[in-house]
């Protein structure tokens, strides 16, 4: 049995570009860009930096050129594929490729205003909805162990 299978989580180099096929079937197509830490022979770290071309294909390549965008974190599920053509200058031209039969969206960052600074969950839920509520007596006595029964 072979195996073809890529495993990729990286950020977007660039927007996603959405086109469609004759079929009418849509494609998006974008770079992802992934690193690796390590240390040379001397001890030192080295980082390196990987870049590949992903293309997505149907409903999950509408997804990705709506949500996201250059920078964005992906972790990406599929096949590599090598396609060929001839150039404009008559050479044989190759490009590899990862199919991505998975998107999966990474974290948005702090900047694209998923997460809001200085306030949470829990501020919303101290602060008080009127005067008229009465205030819940919490008992101030510590919980024995011993004292649940299960």
């Amino acid at each position: 049995m072979y195996l073809n299978k890529a495993m990729l989580y990286g950020n977007l180099t660039r927007d996603p570009e959405l086109r469609s096929l004759p079929s009418g079937a849509q494609v998006a197509s974008f770079g992802l860009a992934t690193n690796r830490v390590y240390k040379d022979k001397d001890g030192n770290k080295q980082e390196q930096a990987d870049f590949h071309n992903i293309v997505v294909f149907g409903r999950q390549a509408e997804t990705v050129s709506q949500y996201l965008k250059k920078g964005s974190a992906a972790f990406i599920e599929g096949r590599m594929q090598t396609r060929s053509w001839d150039g404009q200058d008559g050479q044989k031209k190759y490009r590899t490729e990862v199919v991505a039969d998975r998107v999966q969206f990474g974290p948005k960052s702090a900047g694209a205003g998923s997460y809001s600074s200085g306030s949470n969950a829990t501020d919303k839920q101290q602060a008080p909805s009127s005067d008229d509520s009465p205030a819940i007596d919490y008992p101030q006595e510590d919980i024995n162990p011993d004292d649940i029964p299960f």
